[in-house]
């Protein structure tokens, strides 16, 4: 089995990618990395300040080389943030090194998981349908999909893992 491959999980915000990646990597026993956390660890502010300050094309150009440092990196699993594998570049980039798994979830289950999610998101302030209506054909490009929708984090995991070691043999 192919073991120093990324293990990438994508998809739009309230998927899951990061409860989920979370999962993975432990069951794993595999470094965990949140791209968007360790953003903000290196710039030293949140994303939310990064947005304001410098706006989000500056944030996609900070998440362009996180990607690429992270593909050429082995035995993590990796959680992106929504927008990262949106970007042709990364998405192609992340496929070449890595197994990339897109989740998905119902606009409603997406609604109900935002609504408890406490987390600032810029990108939140607009009309996220629109927005993931608008990312809908980049996310199809991604060849691995799970919906989410009714299923609880241990039972995706395992979905995850189970497809990995199909496609890592």
């Amino acid at each position: 089995m192919n073991n120093d491959r990324n293990i990438v999980i994508t998809g739009f915000m309230g998927t899951g990618k990061s409860t989920v990646g979370k999962l993975v990597a432990e069951k794993l026993g595999r470094p965990y990395l949140d791209t968007d956390e360790e953003i903000v660890r290196r710039i030293g502010m949140s994303i939310p300040e990064m947005f304001q300050r410098d706006g989000e094309d500056r944030f996609r150009h900070i998440e362009r080389r996180m990607c690429r440092f992270l593909a050429a990196q082995g035995g993590y699993v990796i959680s992106t943030g929504g927008g990262m594998l949106v970007d042709d570049s990364n998405r192609d980039v992340m496929l070449a090194s890595g197994f990339v798994v897109c989740l998905n979830a119902t606009p409603e289950v997406i609604a109900e998981r935002l609504k408890a999610d406490k987390t600032e998101r810029p990108l939140l302030k607009g009309d996220w349908r629109a927005l993931l209506a608008k990312r809908q054909t980049a996310y199809a490009e991604i060849p691995t999909q799970i919906d989410t929708t009714g299923k609880t984090p241990e039972v995706i995991a395992d979905e995850i893992i189970h497809l990995w070691q199909t496609v890592s043999v």
